[in-house]
């Protein structure tokens, strides 16, 4: 048999095979009730597009179930879910053979109470009957403690940990509005929720008779985070860069051009269901420096900026303990990255005028920080003043210097669904502002070529809420306020009435628990596989 032959045999017993399967999977499906999942008011699902829901939205919905045949049950559940996927490979010693390491995070589960009085008695499903369970879920502003269990370098990575993670690379809810747009995650992690309901069978060794899922889109509200702190030899980041400028190949220095930028202010995505199609912008500000050698030399004429946004996702298959950095990469098999670039605009800076300034005018060095504030939470540190000037080149030996001083406007692509800047115990993204200068000495004949110089500054996508969402806080707010009082009131009458001061009515106590989602025990555990694909 030639070699042909065997491939086209192959496929045709793959083929067979899937048909097979298929209907296996269909037979075994029959005589099962079927279940419709139905979101209420404007919140379904309209032609192919999903209704995205942001913090303490409320998420609205019916199920119904009908039997072909009379069908005794134990227990209904449904339940909003959600659940992180992520795997990662890595490469082997025998070529064909690569290492994959798996894990599921399920990070949210709320379940719907029924009564038992919503369910029919006896708990039998009756033949071609249709039964309706209403259900109503509020999307949490921040996951219950359990759901980051594992040890942490510090409360800001759980609180980050802890904040809900958008929909993520799910092609079937990607997207802002009613269009599906590339997310720019990786193949290899999924951020997914979804209303879950199972009819649970009694006195059988696998109670579950039928489970059926609807997959909803999370856009939850992100707040802008303190910049990041960026030292001098960061590996990923460089706010500040210099770079000494000739006449020629072999030719004398005309001095030293320094280009310093800061973490600008974040791209602020619209709120989930907003009809605000403008596109999401900031700006950045690129503060220049030139120390010439010599004061009769002139600055070197400018010529164009150009923006770009790097977008990095970092996933792992064990929880993480601190914010990931790309250094970490070769020593920690259980993660890895996803990177791509954007091109964002390229802004012509011929006309920008320089300033020049006495030596009188150079900023104070600033004073160090102290140790115990250097977290990557905290503030970016630069050497920029408080009037925007730059502090001196290394080799400055004093004299005149000019600025200049550049707005430059970043503005995202429509064309892309852009997710905000979030850290979870799995999966993380994180953005790049790539600023790329290009200049030219004065003489163009005694230039050998033009000289580039770039930053990379980071930069946060923040996120709105919906006016749904925000509004519920605030009615959430009150009413805790309120009850608060209340509380208040009743400690001091109590105490009023026992003789004793107010404070010692309202000292002692137990510690209330943490509201619970529901009762499920398994929500916050981390499930780990390793395979071996051939």
């Amino acid at each position: 048999m030639t070699a042909r032959s065997c491939a086209l045999a192959d496929v045709q017993s793959q083929t067979i095979g899937n048909q097979i399967e298929t209907k296996m999977r269909t037979l075994a499906s029959c005589g099962k009730p079927a279940i419709e999942i139905e979101l209420g008011g404007s919140h379904g699902v309209h032609g192919k597009w999903v209704t995205s829901y942001s913090t303490m939205d409320t998420i609205k919905g019916t199920v119904s179930v009908v039997a072909p045949h009379d069908t005794p049950f134990e227990d209904i559940e449904i339940a909003f879910v959600g659940t992180i996927q992520v795997y990662v490979d890595r490469a082997t010693p025998t070529p064909s053979i690569t290492g994959r390491t798996e894990a599921t995070h399920r990070f949210l589960t709320q379940k719907q109470p029924i009564e038992n009085t919503e369910f029919p008695y006896p708990r039998k499903l009756l033949a071609n009957k249709k039964y309706v369970f209403p259900f109503t879920f509020t999307v949490p502003a921040q996951l219950l403690p359990k759901a980051c269990s594992h040890n942490v370098s510090s409360d800001a990575v759980r609180h980050n940990h802890l904040m809900l993670p958008p929909s993520m690379g799910d092609p079937d809810v990607a997207g802002f509005g009613t269009t599906l747009l590339d997310d720019l995650a990786p193949e290899m992690t999924k951020v997914v929720y979804m209303i879950r309901v199972r009819i649970l069978q009694e006195g059988k060794s696998f109670p579950l008779l039928v489970e059926k899922t609807k997959k909803v889109r999370v856009k939850p509200a992100f707040e802008e985070q303190p910049p990041l702190t960026v030292s001098n030899d960061d590996a990923e980041y460089r706010l500040r860069h210099e770079k000494s400028i000739k006449k020629g190949l072999f030719k004398g220095k005309l001095g030293t051009l320094t280009a310093e930028s800061a973490q600008p202010k974040p791209l602020v995505i619209p709120g989930a269901r907003s009809t605000n199609n403008c596109r999401i912008t900031t700006m950045a500000k690129l503060f220049l420096r030139f120390d010439p050698a010599d004061e009769s030399h002139d600055p070197p004429s400018l010529g164009s900026v150009k923006s770009k946004i790097k977008v990095t996702t970092y996933y792992a298959s064990a929880p993480r303990k601190d914010f990931p950095i790309r250094s970490a990469l070769a020593y920690d098999v259980a993660q890895g990255v996803y990177q791509t670039t954007l091109p964002l605009s390229t802004l012509c800076i011929a006309s920008a005028k320089w300033t020049k300034h006495s030596s009188d005018s150079n900023p104070n060095p600033f004073p160090r920080r102290d140790s115990c504030l250097s977290d990557r939470s905290s503030l970016s540190h630069t050497s920029l003043s408080a009037c925007n000037i730059p502090t001196p080149a290394q080799d400055y030996k004093g004299g005149i210097f000019y600025t200049a001083a550049i707005l430059v406007p970043i503005a995202l692509p429509l064309n892309k669904n852009f997710l905000p800047t979030f850290h979870s115990c799995l999966v993380s993204r994180v953005y790049v502002l790539s600023l790329q200068l290009s200049l030219s000495t004065p003489g163009s004949s005694a230039i050998v070529g033009s000289s580039t110089m770039s930053l990379r500054v980071p930069v946060q996508i923040c996120a709105e809420g919906s006016d749904e969402g925000m509004a519920n806080a605030r009615v959430r707010a009150a009413e805790e306020r309120v009850g608060e009082e209340m509380v208040e009131e009743e400690v001091f009458m109590r105490a009023m009435s026992l003789g004793l001061p107010p404070s010692v009515g309202g000292g002692g106590g137990v510690e209330e628990e943490p509201p619970e989602y529901g009762a499920v025990r398994s929500v916050g555990r981390y499930r780990t596989t390793v395979t071996v694909v051939t």
